[in-house]
């Protein structure tokens, strides 16, 4: 049995990993063009980056998420910009 699960998306990156024996996990958010954007693991450490790849808060992360879906003209309620 394995100790590890690893999930990849479909662009073959990783996105998640679990160490079961440790019950320690990271994920990994990439854009639309496969850049890695975000990065976290359990034990709460973050790191975010914009465009550029530039470190940036997690505020502004969030900002540039909501900028995104506002200009997708996706119908979403001011309740899930607020979640983001």
């Amino acid at each position: 049995m394995s100790e590890e699960i690893r999930e990849y998306n479909l662009n073959n990156k990783l996105i998640y990993f679990k160490d079961i024996k440790n019950n320690f996990e990271i994920w990994w958010g990439y854009d639309e063009n496969n850049n890695l954007i975000s990065f976290k693991n359990s034990n709460g450490y973050k790191v975010y980056w914009n465009n550029e790849h530039i470190q940036i808060t997690e505020q502004e992360f969030k900002q540039i998420e909501r900028i995104k879906l506002y200009l997708n003209n996706k119908k979403i309620s001011r309740f899930e910009l607020m979640d983001i």
